[in-house]
């Protein structure tokens, strides 16, 4: 039996995990150490990867932001593929209603272009967020994960995580880090899985968009 090639373009919306991507400050740093070398007689290439569960574009569990919140193996795949939206909100510094108009929101899944994190090289101090009313709102509109292309759903300097907690009471995961300078709005098919990792609060994972 053959298949059909699927013709649909290929969106890579996932940022590579670099020395040079910067990170949480205080968080784990990337870092990629070879412990086998064939050039030094080893019978092949070794490599071991030390990094935060939330390096570049990751996925929150739950549990990140609440003791009885589920890890990432506990989390349902159906949450990180399918349907998806994709809308440009720059230039905003709080995210409302009002820039998120109901027409989009057939699709399930709603990632954020906010422009702000282009120099990948530097952790932004200040970021975009959603306004207190929008989680709830996005929950009675059906939409069950949201992604944005800053670090987190929250400001840098947040302590008590507001949106994390209303996105969490809503339903609706969290997928940060996006890259989405290339992508036009429109709708895709969000495939962005996490690595089955047992008892971990968060997970980075390689994100495409089809369409």
């Amino acid at each position: 039996m053959t298949g059909t090639p699927d013709s649909r373009r290929i969106y890579d919306i996932t940022r590579t995990i670099s020395t040079r991507l910067a990170g949480w400050p205080g968080d784990t740093p990337y870092r990629y150490e070879m412990v086998c070398r064939l050039t030094e007689g080893d019978s092949v290439n070794l490599g071991s990867i030390e990094m935060s569960a939330h390096t570049g574009t990751h996925i929150d569990a739950p549990y990140h932001y609440d003791d009885q919140g589920k890890t990432v193996a506990q989390l349902p795949l159906e949450l990180y593929l399918g349907p998806a939206a994709v809308v440009h909100v720059e230039g905003k510094e709080q995210i409302t209603r009002d820039d998120l108009p109901t027409p989009w929101l057939i699709a399930p899944r709603l990632l954020l272009k906010t422009g702000t994190w282009d120099d990948e090289t530097h952790f932004p101090d200040r970021i975009p967020v959603l306004a207190p009313d929008v989680p709830a709102w996005l929950q009675a509109h059906g939409v069950i994960l949201l992604g944005l292309d800053v670090p987190s759903v929250d400001q840098i300097d947040s302590r008590d995580l507001p949106n994390h907690h209303a996105l969490g009471r809503a339903g609706i995961a969290i997928l940060e880090g996006i890259d989405l300078r290339t992508v036009p709005e429109g709708f895709y098919e969000l495939i962005a899985l996490p690595l089955r990792l047992d008892g971990a609060d968060g997970c980075p994972v390689r994100a495409i968009l089809r369409g």
